[in-house]
């Protein structure tokens, strides 16, 4: 997750290190050692940054189960809940299912391909497995994760996390001042309130979603949330990038139109 602004030093270093893509030719040892040679932002806990935290952790689960990040996730997650279509890469004889990913030109506005799906960044095994980005999954499998989170950690009768690490999961746990951290990001981040274990965490009522819902939003247009009150899970897949307003308008679009159905 590197989202630090660009006006950060540390965000040079980053990237002189080869550290800056989701994609880079080194694995998870290396990737970890690079990232050791570079002074903290900011003291533990003292302000809330998007960044690499989630990556950090992805190495440390392999370091800790003497498994790849893939392995682990198969085992303990993707398996258990019947997530079939979920992994780092798509197979060769699948590729045909993944869409073309676009983005906008910075200069002209028009899409533009981001990358293929045939020889693309999702075509072959990565390298480095990265816990902040890198899953292709399906509107089903996500829908399984989600319903899992809402079962308070179980599925089908099949438990995969204790009623108490999702309640954890799911609350916030910023202070007044990583919330202003946050916030500073713009209305992307801004508009949730919280902040829990890797998910937005909506603490207040802005719009037509519950306080309590949890979700996030992706870098190639999606939305997924989740709303305990309601028990609802929203899903909407697109692959044009997050990087113009239109994909927030959809967006809220389709969240209004989502609950606006509720009777």
């Amino acid at each position: 997750m590197l989202a630090a602004p660009d006006t950060y030093p540390i965000q040079t270093a980053i990237r002189e290190l080869g550290l800056d893509t989701t994609s880079p030719d080194f694995g998870p040892q290396e990737w970890i050692r690079r990232l050791g040679t570079l002074p903290l932002m900011r003291q533990p806990g003292e302000l809330w940054q998007y960044h690499v935290g989630s990556d950090v952790l992805g190495v440390l689960v392999g370091r800790v189960t003497g498994q790849s990040l893939e392995e682990f996730l198969r085992e303990r997650l993707f398996a258990p809940l019947g997530m079939k279509d979920t992994g780092f890469h798509v197979p060769a004889d699948q590729i045909h299912r993944l869409p073309t990913s676009y983005a906008h030109h910075p200069e002209t506005g028009e899409l533009v391909v981001w990358d293929e799906a045939a020889g693309g960044k999702y075509g072959r095994p990565p390298v480095f497995q990265a816990g902040g980005d890198g899953l292709v999954s399906t509107v089903d499998d996500y829908h399984a994760f989600y319903r899992m989170l809402l079962g308070k950690g179980t599925l089908g009768g099949e438990r995969v996390l204790s009623r108490a690490s999702v309640e954890l999961m799911t609350m916030d746990h910023l202070t007044p001042g990583q919330k202003a951290e946050k916030d500073a990001f713009g209305d992307h981040f801004g508009r949730h309130g919280g902040f829990g274990f890797g998910m937005a965490v909506r603490t207040h009522r802005r719009d037509l979603a519950s306080p309590g819902q949890f979700g996030w939003d992706g870098g190639l247009g999606t939305t997924a949330y989740a709303d305990p009150s309601e028990g609802l899970t929203g899903i909407l897949l697109t692959q044009s990038a997050m990087d113009s307003p239109h994909t927030p308008r959809l967006h809220r679009d389709f969240w209004t139109t989502t609950y606006q159905a509720i009777g």
